[in-house]
């Protein structure tokens, strides 16, 4: 039976001529950069979110170093975030010389502890970025609220959780800015790099629109420093061809994550144990992976793939673990990280995966 991880090629056959006809306004105007599909994608969008201002950025990673930019964040500043993530999240705090500080996970969500996020804040911190991991968003107002109280911003890193709801607002319109990722493997992904950040500030807006090319207030003048961070015009026009029937298969990714916590159920025994995904009562999530937690885990990646069964791991090591980032943590801060990158193995999910071939992983995943 084959199974891909991530299923792009049945969704590109039900959008191909979507996609081809944006593809080809494209090539018959000839705008490759700065096109009118980027305007048209970032209302869109921002109208999806509820956000005022969407501003479509050249990656996930882009979309955080420019938020970061926006406000002014430097050498001696802080800012709170998880080391339970992709590098990305990290790494643009200290490409501008920031500090990362890793706050722990919640044992239940994956996601940073809201609880432990007080005690890290000092007189340099500038700002918590906690990232809607999997596809479900952190407690944001509890994250908001600790925010204002302590006058820091808070940047969403939301680029697993697009189409995720909480109490009933979108992900990316849940703090002062929010970040996603158009990776191809994304709930909502381009065919190459790309990325939006969204805000409800305009004069936040506006600096961000000029940092995302080069700092410029208009051609050739320069008003702060900036990057080439445009998101080109083609992949704006993917993400066009694929809006449409984005909730259906956010719907339907819903679906088969419930399927799977049923599957599970009923294979359940006690020689393999696992955890599944807990979804909290306040939000939704969007599914960009279906993650459990077992005990043995190369055993059960073996036996997976044994029988043609893809399976990743999100993430193998936590970023307090690795070489950049060893210096930015303090002993035992992060124990729950630490322990679930041994445990975490993330299994096929897509609309697209039918109810036999996960009823197939199940089983063979809970065989003895």
């Amino acid at each position: 039976m084959q199974i891909p991880f991530i299923d792009l090629k049945t969704q590109y056959q039900n959008l191909k001529l979507k996609i081809h006809n944006q593809i080809n306004k494209v090539l018959e105007h000839g705008q490759y950069i700065m096109g009118p599909e980027v305007a048209e994608l970032e209302d869109r969008l921002a109208n999806y979110t509820g956000s005022k201002y969407c501003i479509t950025v050249s990656s996930g990673t882009e979309a955080l170093l420019i938020s970061l930019m926006a406000l002014d964040i430097g050498i001696g500043d802080e800012v709170i975030t998880t080391p339970f993530t992709y590098a990305s999240t990290a790494e643009v705090i200290a490409l501008l010389g920031a500090k990362p500080v890793f706050v722990d996970i919640d044992k239940e969500t994956f996601n940073i502890n809201a609880s432990l996020i007080e005690s890290k804040i000092t007189k340099n911190t500038k700002a918590i970025i906690p990232v809607s991991l999997y596809g479900q968003t952190s407690d944001m107002d509890e994250i908001v609220n600790i925010a204002k109280n302590n006058n820091i911003i808070v940047i969403e890193d939301a680029a697993q959780s697009f189409g995720a709801t909480y109490k009933e607002k979108k992900s990316c319109n849940l703090s002062d800015i929010g970040c996603t990722s158009f990776f191809p493997s994304k709930p909502l992904g381009c065919y190459g790099d790309g990325g939006a950040i969204f805000t409800n500030d305009i004069k936040l807006a506006d600096i961000l629109k000029k940092i995302r090319i080069h700092g410029q207030s208009s051609k050739y003048i320069y008003e702060r420093i900036g990057v080439g961070g445009r998101m080109d015009t083609i992949q704006c026009a993917i993400i066009l061809a694929k809006l449409d029937s984005f909730d259906e298969e956010i719907k339907k990714r819903q679906e088969a994550a419930k399927n799977y916590d049923s599957l599970f159920k009923k294979y359940s025994n006690l020689k393999n144990k696992i955890k599944i995904p807990v979804i909290k009562p306040y939000g939704t999530s969007a599914f960009a992976q279906y993650t459990v937690l077992v005990e043995n885990r190369d055993q059960m990646i073996k036996k997976l793939s044994d029988q043609g069964i893809p399976s990743a791991v999100y993430y193998p090591l936590p970023l307090n673990q690795q070489n950049p980032y060893k210096k930015y943590c303090c002993p035992d801060c992060t124990n729950v990280s630490d322990d679930y990158s041994k445990k975490v193995i993330s299994l096929p999910i897509s609309a697209f995966i039918k109810k036999d071939q996960q009823e197939f992983i199940v089983k063979t995943f809970m065989s003895d």
